[in-house]
C-alpha cells in the first residue's frame, strides 16, 4: 500500500489504478487523493438504513467467511498462461530461449492463476490505500446477508457533515438463488465540506442475484469516493447502476472477480461534470469462469472546464473460454474548456473468447451553438440544456422520492428554475 501523511493532509497514491499501464506521458494510470486530516468522524446518524431486517443483517465477519468458503469451492486453479510454473521447471541453458518471457502483469496474472485463493485475488477497484482509508474512516459498518431463496431490499444513506468525513462500509453475501436489491445515496442536505462515500464488497454465491443504485448529488464543496469490490459464483449476477452528478471531486471504483462458470455483471455509468468540477473512474472485469460474461456502458456530459478520467478494463484470463466482454462510452463535450480522457482496454489470454470496446466523444458543433443563438441561448444556456437533460433523466428515474428530492435540490443549486420546470 502506497500511503504517505504529513501534517496537513493524507495523501492515497495509486488510487483507480490500471492493472496493466499504458504510457505515463498520457497521465491516465492512476490518480492520486489528497485528503484533510482535520476532518473529524461524521456521528452515526449521517448513514442511515433502510429495509435491513433482522433476518438479513449478518455477522460482522460474514463476507470473510463467505469469501473464504470459496476457497473450498474452487480448490483448483484454472490452467495457466505460457510461462508458468511448467515452463519454468524445464528452463535450461539449452531451452531458455523457448520459453516465453513475461512482462510484470503478466507474471502477476500467473501468480492469481496458481497460488491465490478468491480471498487472496480480491479487490476493490480504488485499490488498497483507498479502501484502508474508507474501512477505517467507516462511519458505520453494515453487513447485508441474505439468506437462499429470499429477496431483500435495503437503502444506505449517506449524508454529508460539515469538516468530516462520513462513509457507509457495506457487505454483502446473497446465498444461493437469493436477490438483493441495495440503494445507496450519497447526498449533501446541508452546507459544508467533506468527504462523502462508501465502500462495498459482495460476495454473491451459486445463481444470486444483486442490484446495486448508487446516486451521488453531493455540492461542489464536497469529495465523494465510491469503491466496490465483487466476487461471483457460478451463475450469479450483479448490476450495478452508477449515477454521479455532484462533488467537486469524485472518484469511482469497481473491480469484479467473475470466477464461477457463467456469471455476468453488468454496469451503467450516467455522470455530469459541470464548472470546475473532476470526475474519475476505473472499472476492472476479471473473467476466470467459462462463458462469464460483462457489459460496461458509461454515458456523460461535460461542460465548463471539467476534468473526467474513464478507464475500463476486460480482463479474459487464460482457461475463460467462451467469456465476452463489451464495454462502450459516449460523452458529450459541451465546452471546448473541458478535458477528457478515456482509454477502454481489453487484455487477452484466451482463444476462445469476445471482447469488443469503443466509444463516442463528441463536441457541440458550432452550427449547432449558432442556432441557439439565433434563438436568444449563449454557451452557458446551451450548456445548461445539456445540465438540465441529464439532471431531469435522474429525477425521473430516481428509485424513491428522498433520491428525487435530492436531484432536485442539485438541480435548483445549478440551474435556474429547475425544479419549476421540471414540474
Amino acid at each position: 500500500m502506497n500511503q504517505t501523511t504529513n501534517t496537513a493532509a493524507t495523501t492515497l497514491e495509486q488510487v483507480n489504478a490500471m492493472p496493466a499501464a499504458t504510457w505515463g506521458w498520457l497521465k491516465m494510470n492512476q490518480t492520486k487523493l489528497e485528503l484533510s486530516d482535520e476532518l473529524a468522524a461524521a456521528p452515526a446518524e449521517a448513514v442511515e438504513i433502510e429495509g435491513l431486517d433482522e433476518q438479513f443483517a449478518g455477522s460482522a465477519d460474514a463476507f470473510d467467511a463467505a469469501i473464504d468458503a470459496m476457497a473450498e469451492r474452487f480448490p483448483e486453479r484454472r490452467a495457466s498462461a505460457p510461462g508458468d510454473a511448467a515452463d519454468r521447471a524445464r528452463i535450461t541453458p539449452e531451452t531458455e530461449l523457448d520459453v516465453p518471457a513475461t512482462s510484470v502483469y503478466q507474471a502477476g496474472a500467473i501468480k492469481l492463476e496458481e497460488e491465490l485463493s478468491p480471498a487472496e485475488a480480491f479487490e476493490t477497484g480504488m485499490g488498497e490505500a483507498a479502501y484502508t482509508y474508507l474501512a477505517d474512516h467507516a462511519t458505520k459498518r453494515i453487513v447485508i446477508d441474505v439468506s437462499a431463496y429470499k429477496h431483500a431490499t435495503v437503502t444506505v444513506r449517506v449524508s454529508g457533515v460539515d469538516a468530516a468525513v462520513a462513509i457507509a462500509a457495506i457487505d454483502v453475501v446473497a446465498r444461493p438463488q437469493a436477490t438483493l436489491d441495495l440503494q445507496i445515496a450519497l447526498d449533501s442536505p446541508v452546507n459544508g465540506q467533506g468527504v462523502v462515500g462508501s465502500v462495498l464488497r459482495v460476495c454473491a454465491y451459486e445463481y444470486a442475484t444483486v442490484n446495486v443504485t448508487c446516486t451521488q448529488t453531493l455540492d461542489d464543496s464536497w469529495i465523494a469516493l465510491d469503491d466496490t469490490g465483487l466476487f461471483l459464483d457460478e451463475g450469479a449476477r450483479v448490476n450495478v447502476q452508477h449515477t454521479v452528478l455532484g462533488a467537486g471531486a469524485s472518484a469511482t471504483g469497481l473491480a469484479g472477480d467473475l470466477l464461477g462458470d457463467t456469471a455476468k455483471v453488468t454496469i451503467d455509468t450516467d455522470y455530469l461534470g459541470a464548472r470546475e468540477q473532476v470526475r474519475d473512474f476505473n472499472y476492472e472485469l476479471r473473467h476466470r469462469g467459462r462463458k462469464t460474461e460483462c457489459e460496461i456502458d458509461a454515458n456523460g456530459v461535460l461542460t465548463g472546464t471539467s476534468k473526467k478520467v474513464y478507464r475500463g478494463t476486460i480482463d479474459l484470463v487464460h482457461g475463460c473460454k467462451g467469456a465476452t466482454g463489451t464495454e462502450r462510452e459516449t460523452v458529450l463535450l459541451a465546452n471546448k474548456g473541458v478535458d477528457n480522457k478515456t482509454v477502454p482496454v481489453i487484455l487477452c489470454d484466451e482463444d476462445d473468447v469476445a471482447g469488443n470496446h469503443g466509444a463516442t466523444i463528441g463536441h457541440v458543433r458550432d452550427e449547432q451553438l449558432f442556432y441557439l443563438a439565433c434563438r436568444g441561448l449563449d454557451q452557458n444556456a446551451a450548456e445548461d440544456l445539456f445540465i438540465r437533460a441529464k439532471l431531469e433523466d435522474a429525477a425521473l428515474s430516481a428509485t424513491d422520492e428522498r433520491t428525487r428530492a435530492a436531484v432536485v435540490r442539485l438541480g435548483n443549486n445549478l440551474i435556474d428554475n429547475f425544479e419549476e420546470e421540471l414540474a
